[in-house]
């Protein structure tokens, strides 16, 4: 654990003193060796607790959240080296600060022994990814994203604050794997501290983002850096499950909160009016981005319904869709370099003009409306089987939900590869090589999560 803190650390040096001519091949390859580092000196982790400190450890929920935080990273500086070559040797270390500063504030949130540096590590994420959207965003509308962006994510996370200083005032230490809650087990159930932790749970619904607190997140998606919209699908995201995964096993919410129905039944209903929302957009990365919403509300529903199936299911979801819908977002910025438009009705027929994109464009899709035997696939029947198993009539509107997203993937690859090519984008440049490493890259780990599903799973 202490060996990926300080290689992430070195990196983030490395983006202020390596020479520039030499900076973003520098960075990810360091970037690479510290994936393997996460892999190699944290193997054993899986099941039980691995501690670097009092402070810092890891267990079977954290450990594949910082490995593909850690492979992220390589994957996001190889995507961005493109358009960031035209900006001057300050900018460029800069940006690839922040980047590695997103990555530093992910390790320690995901192994955060203790409540109060969970919130504090989760809060210094919002900062680098707030100025990257602010400051190399696509268009003016980046300001209002970044507002948006502040403000759900601040306000959201202030109950949670208080709710934290309120267990501290019961418990003697907020300390994960040590945490007593029968100390003020009666007092909770005495009050009206079960709809506190409602109001708690929210930062989490907010981060993930659950439908009907997500309207921070399609234009952020939009507004944002390829990096950006990589860093927010694939990892950022991931924070409020992995929030409610801890707090869930931690408070049992399942059993102390009478809204635990309701919430359940509002992350299902949400799952398929997002996909109907999909339906109906025109701009490619705004669909993207609301498809990110609709998986992470089935995310949240099979945490809320608290099985060990249904969890289970909810993380391997949540590992491969980051890792799908980060590739997504890079094909998509594939097109709008070529093309300068994210419309759906313009970037069209490219299976004519690059026929290996048009492969990779097949896969991800394919990947996304969880085509067998991909683990999106299982992880999609887990939560949707145990959905089943408590209620009929949910079953019914998460399988809507699934259906929804196969339909609406579909449609992108029939829209981006399949009509009649516009005219003025004949003359568009073939997929590079690096291009074609990074979907590669993106693509690789589903496999190797097919292989061994038992690599996101979780032991309790």
């Amino acid at each position: 654990m202490n060996f990926i803190l300080f290689g992430s650390f070195g990196v983030f040096i490395s983006c202020l003193i390596c020479p520039f001519n030499f900076l973003w091949s520098i960075l990810i390859v360091f970037g690479g060796v510290l994936f393997f580092i996460s892999i190699f000196f944290v193997g054993g982790s899986w099941c039980s607790w691995s501690f670097a400190s009092f402070y810092l450890g890891l267990d079977s929920v954290g450990m594949p959240l910082v490995v593909l935080s850690c492979w992220l990273l390589p994957l996001t500086l190889l995507a961005s080296q493109g358009h960031m070559s035209f900006y001057s040797e300050v900018q460029q270390r800069l940006y690839c600060a922040l980047l590695t500063s997103v990555l530093i504030s992910l390790i320690v949130t995901f192994s955060s022994l203790e409540l109060i540096l969970f919130y504090i590590s989760f809060e210094a994420t919002l900062i680098p990814i707030l100025v990257i959207i602010s400051r190399w965003g696509s268009q003016y509308d980046r300001y209002q994203a970044s507002v948006y962006f502040l403000f759900y994510t601040l306000f959201g996370s202030l109950p949670f604050l208080v709710s934290l200083l309120s267990i501290s005032a019961f418990s003697s230490s907020l300390f994960l794997p040590f945490f007593d809650f029968s100390s003020f087990f009666d007092v909770v159930l005495s009050s009206y501290f079960s709809v506190w932790w409602f109001f708690t749970f929210i930062v989490f619904v907010v981060k993930m983002p659950v439908y009907g607190f997500h309207l921070w997140l399609p234009k952020a998606h939009v507004e944002a850096t390829v990096a950006g919209s990589m860093l927010l699908a694939a990892v950022l995201l991931k924070l409020g499950g992995y929030g409610l995964i801890r707090l869930v096993n931690l408070f049992g919410l399942v059993n102390l909160v009478s809204f635990s129905d309701l919430l359940l039944s509002f992350c299902v209903w949400g799952a398929l009016m997002t996909g109907v929302i999909c339906l109906c957009q025109s701009d490619l990365k705004a669909l993207i981005a609301y498809s990110s919403v609709g998986h992470m509300s089935l995310v949240a529903a099979g945490i809320f319904l608290g099985g060990v199936v249904s969890i289970n299911g909810s993380m391997i979801l949540m590992v491969a869709h980051g890792l799908v819908s980060s590739g997504l977002f890079c094909l998509a910025n594939f097109l709008y370099e070529r093309s300068g438009t994210r419309t759906l009705g313009l970037v069209r027929g490219y299976k004519f003009l690059m026929v290996l994109m048009g492969l990779w464009w097949l896969v991800s899709c394919a990947a996304n409306l969880g085509l067998p035997p991909l683990p999106n696939l299982i992880g999609e029947l887990m939560v949707v089987a145990s959905l089943g198993g408590l209620d009929v009539v949910l079953l019914f509107i998460s399988g809507g939900a699934t259906v929804a997203g196969a339909i609406y993937s579909l449609l992108i690859y029939q829209f981006t590869q399949s009509n009649k090519v516009v005219n003025s984008f004949f003359n568009v440049l073939e997929i590079s090589f690096r291009e074609h490493v990074l979907m590669f890259l993106h693509l690789l780990p589903l496999f190797l999560i097919l292989v061994n599903p038992s690599l996101v799973c979780l032991y309790f």
